[in-house]
């Protein structure tokens, strides 16, 4: 089942977002899937990006109007390797009780004070499972509950337990249902500390496995790849969303694994998916320039997932790496670029 283009009806002559003022980066974005974080401060009314650069991630902080207010530079910890390390993802987890930051790299998983001021926990990759010829990396996080899931090179993943304060943390379980590494992680936003949310990894190979967390993580779906990386995935009310090396959208039932649509939403290999929950807003972005937003719905005759296209912007001569919604209601959304040394902001008009 592929979507309709539903642009096509809307009035061409009318822009649903427009460009905001962008934030400079010291250094330019990375060619890395998912190169973007952004966490929003409403109390303060800031908002936080976090964008990987090499060996490095800049942390921002923004005004609504643009104006950066604070810089910080992360550098990824040294380990065991004549080669510097190099970051893979930067992500904020927002647990119910604290907000952390992750850093993941080719050494190690580093855990920070969500302004980056304090590193609170340091866990170094085990080379016991790498062949000479293998690089190992991190990649792939999110939190659900009080835990924090980290993805890995050969297709582990590692699970945190995060106290609701200090430095004690714990490896508490690794997860082995992928035969290659992980590509990203996502799972349902927790609404409390004893919250059972579902999570969901995806992998080189294009499979998914949907689980279910708590004390014990339970594999509940496995989701067969078919021949294409995965390379971002998305959970939305019981619903999968999932981004492919060949510019597919899929969305999937994550207690049954049965496709329910399938989009040809770009033309070239999709780098981020981003969900704005409150209103089930759907933002893919890939290297064929392109960021396409989608309205996804449940009918109330099937319950099954309907897309609208509702939104699409072009960034000329640009390989998107990072795109994320600024806000829950999907009312604004940012944007990376390889090789571009700024963030580029819209916002709906």
């Amino acid at each position: 089942m592929v979507a309709a283009d539903s642009e096509g009806r809307k009035d061409p002559g009318v822009r649903m977002f427009r460009r905001e003022r962008s934030i400079p980066l010291r250094g330019s974005a990375a060619a890395l899937c998912n190169n973007l974080s952004v966490l929003q401060l409403p109390v303060r009314n800031l908002t936080h990006f976090g964008v990987v650069h090499g060996p490095s991630a800049q942390l921002l902080s923004a005004a609504p109007e643009g104006v950066p207010l604070a810089q910080r530079q992360l550098h990824a910890k040294e380990g065991a390797g004549v080669s510097p390390a190099l970051i893979t993802q930067v992500h904020w987890c927002v647990l119910p009780f604290r907000v952390l930051l992750v850093l993941t790299s080719h050494r190690g998983i580093q855990v920070y004070e969500s302004d980056g001021s304090v590193m609170v926990y340091w866990h170094a990759l085990d080379s016991g499972d790498a062949s000479p010829v293998q690089a190992m990396f991190a990649r792939g996080i999110a939190c659900s509950g009080h835990f924090i899931c980290v993805g890995t090179w050969s297709g582990r993943v590692l699970v945190f337990d995060i106290p609701a304060k200090g430095p004690n943390i714990v490896l508490s379980e690794e997860l082995a249902a992928h035969p290659t590494s992980i590509t990203d992680i996502a799972s349902e936003p927790a609404q409390g500390q004893d919250c059972m949310a579902d999570m969901v990894t995806a992998d080189d190979s294009g499979l998914l496995c949907v689980w279910q967390s708590g004390p014990k993580f339970k594999l509940s779906t496995r989701i067969p790849g078919f021949g294409v990386p995965c390379t971002s995935v998305q959970l939305w009310q019981g619903t999968v969303a999932a981004g492919y090396g060949n510019g597919q959208v899929r969305l999937y039932e994550t207690s049954t694994g049965i496709l329910h649509v399938q989009i040809n939403a770009h033309a070239r290999a999709i780098c981020a998916l981003d969900l704005a929950p409150e209103v089930g807003k759907l933002l893919s972005a890939a290297e064929d320039t392109f960021v396409h937003m989608w309205k996804l719905s449940r009918s109330p005759e099937s319950g099954h997932i309907e897309v609208e296209h509702c939104h699409g912007e072009c960034v000329p001569d640009t390989q998107v790496c990072g795109a994320r919604f600024c806000d829950p209601s999907g009312r604004s959304f940012a944007v990376t670029g390889y090789d571009l040394a700024e963030i580029l902001r819209f916002s709906s008009v």
